[in-house]
């Protein structure tokens, strides 16, 4: 099975709001940058990635967790984090049963964790090959 059909299937087990609320986070991840690519790692989880981890989608007994691996490097003028304040990089969206979420918003949070990847992924790029780039 590919990752989006192994995402397909754990939306389809989830029956009840939270299968509808990681569809609907889906969806507008993927909209946010057609080149988004959706893994699935640590034995369950769906993963967004672009030049990079963007974010991770858990379904909880309580909660949908989104968790963007670079949260505390992001601007987050809406302030959708809602937790994962104590760590130094992690940050975490917790949407709980009837919680409407800004599509819009996390679209803009989504593009700056791919930007803020992109950057990271340029710094990182040897000297032979920056030198490429500029000529």
């Amino acid at each position: 099975m590919t990752p989006s059909e192994q995402i397909d299937q754990l939306i389809a087990g989830l029956t009840d709001w939270r299968g509808k609320t990681l569809a609907s986070v889906r969806k507008i991840f993927l909209e946010a940058d057609p080149e988004i690519i959706e893994e699935w790692k640590w034995m369950g989880s769906p993963v967004w990635s672009r030049d990079g981890i963007v974010a991770i989608g858990n379904a909880h007994k309580d909660k949908v967790k989104l968790t963007f691996s670079h949260g505390a490097s992001l601007p987050d003028p809406d302030k959708l984090f809602n937790n994962g304040f104590g760590g130094k990089v992690w940050r975490a969206i917790d949407l709980f049963e009837g919680d409407k979420l800004d599509e819009g918003a996390l679209k803009e949070l989504v593009r700056a964790a791919i930007d803020y990847n992109k950057a990271k992924t340029k710094k990182k790029a040897p000297a032979s090959a920056r030198a490429n780039v500029q000529k």
